[in-house]
């Protein structure tokens, strides 16, 4: 049962729901949801990332015609060096609180280019914000079960990169293994251990200075796009990770010393680089992040990535030249089919597009005379031979 009191932090008891005046809470700098804000992130900065992800708006829109509803606690801990509580969930509930309660925190944002528009609020609307219920903690570890198994297979799951740094926190905390993580946060596949494994990469090359997350070209971050990699052959094999490494418990800087400059390569073909102006080379999951693997398999492949070439180019180039001419006709053939059946979308003004279709004209020529050519002399052979 709640305690409608308001309490201040020493009076507020352990493992029981209780009201705290807002002023006493605090945002969580470990946040899972936070990617590469900074090593020491702002308060600014994770409500801005929060807004631009997490549906704050929608959050800020709901409080002001409805007021704080005050149905699920957040699970806070009392952090002794400030008499103040951390919410260890419930951020974005305290984000949206605050830029309510301190208009100034939207100036600071808007210093950083972020503009976040805060509706009008009714004072009984904004009573229901001075103080909300919390569910005080001893420790982290006390709250991993709950928040787990909400955020990562309940109904308000995060992004996988915020569930694979939740459970790295969490293993790493040496309280609990890999197997008693998924089996609290109802996992069956294996997903935890292979995405716990990807954040140990990625955390090495942020610190060797090899990549970091806030050089990506790529405004989304898919961290699926790493872990995904990360358990295919070729991307092993090209940086060095033993086979099936992925299976075993995670183990800290696992990509060889030797292999780091190719890791580097790998994260910036994934997510592109602000600083060497490269884009991803990855625009879907499927099928280029097998294509990219393919491709890191052939050396070939490697000189012309490494030449600034198209993945697709690349990939290409692996390929037996027989595969990539039938695949190419049959596709032109296709895309031939579709013209035809759309003529209707030509109304004879545009000369431009006339000379592409002599173009194609001359090029299908071209390509089925030698096709002729070699078939005759197949023909011719085999005659000869019999």
């Amino acid at each position: 049962m709640t305690n409608n009191a308001i309490n201040t932090p020493d009076q507020v008891p352990m493992g029981k729901t209780t009201k705290v005046s807002c002023d006493y809470l605090k945002l969580d700098h470990g946040n899972p949801r936070l990617v590469a804000i900074s090593a020491c992130p702002t308060d600014e900065k994770i409500i801005a990332q929060l807004y631009r992800g997490e549906e704050l708006e929608e959050l800020l829109q709901s409080i002001a015609a409805n007021g704080y509803i005050d149905i699920e606690p957040l699970i806070v801990w009392l952090d002794p060096s400030d008499q103040k509580f951390t919410v260890l969930e419930g951020n974005r509930r305290l984000a949206a609180i605050r830029l309510f309660r301190e208009p100034g925190l939207v100036q600071a944002i808007a210093k950083d280019g972020l503009k976040i528009s805060v509706p009008a609020i009714s004072a009984d609307k904004m009573e229901s914000i001075s103080a909300v219920s919390v569910y005080s903690v001893p420790d982290r570890d006390a709250a991993r079960s709950f928040i787990g198994f909400k955020h990562i297979n309940g109904a308000a799951k995060w992004e996988s990169y915020a569930k694979a740094k939740f459970a790295a926190a969490w293993y790493r905390s040496g309280n609990t293994t890999l197997e008693e993580i998924a089996g609290k946060i109802g996992d069956k596949h294996d997903t935890i251990k292979r995405m716990v494994s990807a954040i140990y990469v990625l955390e090495q090359a942020e610190h060797g200075g090899i990549f970091s997350l806030s050089d990506r070209k790529t405004t989304k971050f898919n961290f699926s796009h790493l872990y995904t990699a990360l358990s295919r052959t070729d991307y092993m094999d090209y940086l060095g990770l033993k086979t099936a490494w992925s299976r075993y418990d995670p183990q800290e800087n696992p990509v060889p010393a030797d292999k780091l400059d190719r890791l580097r390569k790998v994260l910036v073909w994934i997510y592109g680089s602000k600083e060497d102006d490269k884009d991803s080379v990855i625009q879907s999951q499927n099928p280029d992040l097998k294509n990219l693997g393919e491709t890191l398999a052939s050396a070939e492949g490697q000189h012309m990535l490494l030449a600034g070439r198209p993945l697709a180019e690349a990939y290409a180039s692996t390929r037996p030249a027989d595969e990539v001419f039938s695949s190419a006709l049959i596709r032109a053939r296709n895309m031939l089919r579709d013209a035809a059946n759309s003529l209707r979308g030509y109304d004879g003004r545009d000369q431009s597009l006339l000379n592409v279709a002599d173009d194609i004209f001359v090029t299908a020529k071209i390509v089925r005379d030698k096709m002729k050519e070699e078939f005759n002399t197949a023909i011719g052979g085999s005659e000869s031979g019999g």
